[in-house]
């Protein structure tokens, strides 16, 4: 069934709003999302919910469903009209309102509710929204259960019956004491908190302050218009302003929350920026030897050094390299029992018994502030434990859905085409290409370069690490570049490297 009639007729029309939209380039690898107005309406979200409804009960056996929504201007009304679709279909609805996406997913535990659904284009900016699904406890869609909620709206043969609403009350305070079960900090730490005006400043100022922190608000003010920058926790714009509050108030470290809470950014003592991926391998040092023999999984865009660290080989760590993605990092997290998952866009996932194996940003800031609490030394000396490399920010350029898969596989041809050759890049040869999501080809010094299409919007991932200089780090992503710009296909960086 066609669903992308309304855009047929004038946006302020009556017959827009008697049509129903939901463009299908929406529909994407682990979440769905959409310019509201221009790619779905309002009658779209009523047949998203008969269809997440229909699907809950068809394909997870469920009769009960809990919904949350973020900040922004529509999104109250967006999940509204997604509840009316839900009810519609025979489904219970327990709505939590005004939420953070862990949250959602702490509630479907506290509630016994394997049924969920979160309202939310994350950091994306106003006028976007989404839903992330999930499909079991700790669990989202990823490709195939998308591919299924997607058969189901477009089939548009629905589950109906009564359905009954109920709100839920209180359950930040069930959050925040779960969150905190471990105890208070042993030693007060002054912390930089940074919302970027989402909906995170709405409760983690007050997890960290109930925690034993020192908190110094930054853009903790939900503002759904992002007046300052986006909260994204890869966004150099994010991460410079919480290093200039960092120094300015002589906190011990600076944390930023992405726009729906399940990921973090941070900076050390001295203000200077640190990669989410390299904290990561920080926690990894402090959990592991404590479970030894317990895996970890990474994404393809974080650091080589997990791979050669002496303290995770000491405790027989396997580290296991996986797809870019909320979704799919969870689901290997679950399959391996990894104690743990990190990703480099700050996703950090905790299985048990640290947390229950979904992405939360405040748990991660709970366990990096312990982590830092028991090794008595400042996070700048943590990360100076490590061995030197030099990484480039996230880049992403513009690429459009229809050909960024294309562009993809045409690049990871060239590579190869590279690798047999012998052809260098930064002086070396390519020794591995890894190709689990995009490519990464890695150097005969482990240094790497990575391209991969973006699962969330119109635009490649671009990403490269040395582990000889900063000029071959500039080397390797300006390759990356110059093969991406012969395509065509690719335009504007949403960020541009520093100067050489």
């Amino acid at each position: 069934m066609r669903w992308d009639l309304a855009d047929q007729v004038p946006f302020n029309s009556y017959d827009y709003f008697e049509r129903t939209l939901i463009k299908p380039n929406g529909f994407r690898e682990y979440d769905v999302r959409w310019l509201l107005g221009k790619e779905v309406n309002p009658n779209g979200f009523v047949v998203l919910g008969k269809s997440y409804g229909t699907f809950a009960r068809r394909v997870l056996g469920q009769r009960r469903v809990v919904v949350g929504h973020d900040f922004r201007s529509y999104s109250q009304d967006v999940s509204n009209a997604f509840i009316i679709g839900l009810l519609s279909s025979g489904v219970d609805v327990v709505d939590i309102g005004l939420a953070l996406s862990p949250m959602l997913y702490f509630a479907q535990h506290h509630l016994n509710c394997p049924a969920g659904s979160m309202i939310t284009a994350s950091h994306n900016e106003n006028g976007w929204t989404g839903i992330k699904l999930a499909d079991g406890l700790s669990s989202t869609l990823g490709f195939e259960g998308i591919r299924q909620f997607k058969e189901i709206v477009d089939q548009g043969e629905f589950e109906s019956g009564p359905g009954s609403y109920q709100a839920c009350e209180g359950l930040f305070d069930h959050y925040l004491t779960d969150a905190l079960s471990g105890g208070p900090l042993q030693r007060r730490l002054k912390v930089v908190l940074a919302a970027g005006n989402g909906t995170a400043g709405r409760f983690v100022p007050k997890v960290l302050e109930s925690f034993g922190c020192e908190v110094v608000p930054l853009d903790c003010t939900a503002d759904w218009n992002f007046p300052r920058y986006n909260p994204n926790p890869e966004d150099l714009a994010f991460l410079h302003n919480i290093s200039e509050a960092t120094r300015a108030n002589r906190a011990e470290l600076g944390i930023g929350i992405d726009g729906d809470g399940d990921r973090i950014g941070v900076v050390d003592d001295r203000g200077n920026e640190v990669f989410s991926d390299k904290l990561g391998l920080l926690i990894a040092r402090w959990i592991c030897p404590q479970h030894p023999g317990r895996s970890v999984v990474i994404d393809v865009k974080s650091t080589g050094l997990f791979y050669d660290d002496p303290i995770l080989r000491e405790s027989r760590t396997e580290v296991v390299t996986w797809k870019t993605g909320h979704s799919y990092i969870k689901a290997k997290v679950a399959e391996t029992n990894a104690i743990a998952g990190f990703e480099k866009s700050g996703h950090w996932f905790f299985n048990q018994p640290l947390g229950r194996g979904y992405d939360d940003a405040v748990l991660s800031s709970v366990h990096l502030l312990r982590m830092l609490v028991a090794a008595g030394a400042p996070l700048s000396a943590l990360v100076d434990s490590l061995p030197k490399t030099w990484q480039t920010p996230t880049l992403g350029p513009y690429c459009a859905d229809e050909v960024k898969y294309k562009v993809i596989a045409g690049v990871t041809r060239q590579y190869e085409e590279d690798r047999a050759r012998g052809t260098l890049i930064g002086g070396r040869r390519i020794k591995d290409i890894i190709t689990v999501n995009g490519i990464r080809f890695v150097l005969e010094d482990a240094s790497w370069g990575l391209v991969r299409a973006s699962s969330n919007k119109p635009s490649l991932v671009l990403v490269a690490e040395s582990r000889t200089s900063r000029d071959q780090m500039y080397d390797i992503v300006e390759h990356i570049q110059s093969r991406l710009a012969q395509t065509g296909q690719v335009g504007k960086y949403d960020q541009e490297m520093p100067p050489r």
